[in-house]
């Protein structure tokens, strides 16, 4: 039987307010004003552009992401990419042409230290959490 992943896009032209979680990956070419939360990969394509906080296995990013990146393995920047903010990430590799304007912490990111900072954009957003990332309240 052949196992397939999810993947979720989110199409140029679209802006979308709001939390997003999923198990699969996303492809985003348009705008996100909110937080990605995947155990999967995240691709930001060229027009795609994220204000928020991202957290992820790998992410591929062409485009612009503003906040705070969280990346448990392999985070790219291509020559198109603009960051801004916080990266946490194992391994970063960057093209040059890419435009990377925020603080970085490498490697020896633990399973402990990615939920914690899941916890603290979470707190951010008003949603609080348990140790394991599951959502207890949402407060507006």
């Amino acid at each position: 039987m052949e196992t397939r992943t999810n993947q979720n896009k989110i199409s140029e032209g679209t802006h979308l307010v709001g939390d997003i979680k999923s198990k699969g990956g996303f492809r985003l070419e348009g705008t996100v004003e909110g937080n990605l939360t995947t155990p999967s990969k995240v691709v930001v394509g060229k027009t795609g552009s994220l204000k928020g906080a991202l957290h992820c296995e790998n992410a591929d990013v062409e485009g612009k992401i503003s906040g705070t990146l969280t990346v448990a393995g392999t985070l790219t920047l291509r020559a198109t990419a603009v960051i801004e903010g916080e990266v946490f990430a194992n391994k970063l590799a960057v093209e040059p042409g890419a435009n990377f304007n925020a603080t970085c912490v490498m490697g020896g990111l633990t399973k402990d230290a990615i939920e914690d900072a899941l916890s603290a954009s979470a707190a951010v957003a008003g949603v609080r959490t348990t140790k394991k990332g599951q959502d207890v309240s949402v407060s507006n």
